[in-house]
């Protein structure tokens, strides 16, 4: 048997998340046709205080979510794939057109 380099690896989570740059695709705000819009009072992060879910943090290809409380879209880069409302366990993320002014509830 050969020697495990890596013995405690999966008692880690990992992730590999990119930070958004600007890059080839550039700020996608001038070209998306629909956004997330993530409902506060329905975000487990949001109601129990805890870094539990970001599942939405954890799927978004473009790593425009942040892992916090309450999580952030970066709208400058969101591409509006909507990923992170099919995703999201807790039903949190609504996809809305672009140009209605429609934002969390507080």
């Amino acid at each position: 048997m050969e020697d495990d380099k890596y013995p405690n690896a999966h008692k880690k989570i990992l992730a590999s998340v990119q930070t958004p740059v600007v890059g080839e695709a550039g700020f996608t705000s001038t070209w998306r046709t629909m956004r997330p819009v993530i409902n506060l009072d329905k975000c487990v992060v949001v109601v129990k205080d805890k870094h539990n879910c970001h599942m939405c943090w954890l799927f978004c290809p473009e790593g425009t979510i942040s892992r916090t409380i309450p999580p952030k879209v970066n709208y400058d880069y969101c591409k509006g794939c909507g990923i992170c409302a099919h995703e999201c366990p807790h039903n949190a993320i609504e996809m809305i057109e672009e140009g209605d002014n429609k934002s969390c509830p507080v």
